[in-house]
């Protein structure tokens, strides 16, 4: 499913009444209870991607991919990484950053993990959930045209050759109403209309193919056959995971996360 795919994608209004409404537990919610019975019925794994709240942790609210088995079973779940503070994308009025980390769930169909829409901007949460031993990563989005269409082909695609993983890039499509207008801060009248998303969801594939992209205005229904094998032969082609040299980076990190760190430039003297 698509990010948030129970309800309008409505955080551009920064009003928290009706939206929050559509808030429910990520195991127990009727959502998660819907999904189940289909996917024990139909034999597939389903990715639930909804606006969580937490009761037991104060009744807070966390945008959170829910990943049901095909055994009808709530397997776990992914709360979103990284929060945009771009254009409409208000959502940080709603929900902050995740703390689930990077989590991959090794279903009866693969291994999978989910990399919830503003979350492909990040090279580094791709790398995590490859690292983790992904073969597919979902990437539930909601997002319009004038904001990201250009980076859309490239981002998923990019990704399943940089970690030899496939990757699933959906989007949903339409222009959403809302009773009331909002501005979105660019000097722009108030208005009420949010979009257009622009659809196109796609399979990329590790040696860098990838399917037809579904329709920019419609509803629709990819189906793909992947051959996890690919997975392994394109590591073994390219030794991407060989020569990677996460202690490098990992200690180059480590120095950049610090307050008192100076970026390594040499200038002439």
């Amino acid at each position: 499913m698509q990010e948030a795919w129970t309800m309008p994608f409505a955080f551009c209004t920064r009003e928290k009444f009706p939206w929050c409404e559509f808030a429910e537990d990520a195991e127990t919610g009727p959502t998660t209870k819907m999904l189940q019975e289909l996917a024990k019925a139909y034999n597939m794994v389903i990715i639930s991607s909804i606006l969580e709240r937490d009761t037991t942790h104060g009744d807070t609210i966390w945008n959170t991919s829910v990943v049901i088995s095909n055994h009808g079973r709530y397997m776990g779940k992914h709360r979103k990484n990284h929060i945009p503070r771009v254009g409409d994308f208000n959502e940080s009025t709603y929900y902050m950053e995740g703390n689930t980390g990077h989590p991959v769930f090794e279903t009866e169909f693969g291994k999978i993990a989910v990399n919830i829409c503003y979350g492909r901007h990040h090279p580094q949460n791709w790398m995590m959930f490859g690292l983790n031993g992904a073969e597919i990563v979902f990437n539930p989005s909601a997002t319009v045209g004038a904001l990201s269409e250009p980076l859309w082909g490239i981002e998923a695609r990019n990704a399943a050759i940089a970690n030899s993983y496939f990757t699933v890039a959906i989007n949903r499509v339409g222009t959403e109403e809302f009773p009331n207008e909002y501005t979105s801060g660019d000097g722009q009248k108030a208005h009420r209309a949010f979009g257009p998303f622009y659809g196109s969801s796609y399979v990329a594939a590790p040696n860098g193919v990838r399917t037809p992209g579904l329709s920019r205005h419609r509803d629709g229904l990819l189906i793909a056959e992947l051959d996890l094998n690919m997975c392994r032969q394109v590591k073994d082609f390219w030794n991407f995971p060989m020569t990677q040299r996460l202690p490098l980076y990992a200690e180059s990190f480590q120095r950049a996360s610090q307050l008192d760190f100076k970026p390594q430039i040499i200038r002439e003297q």
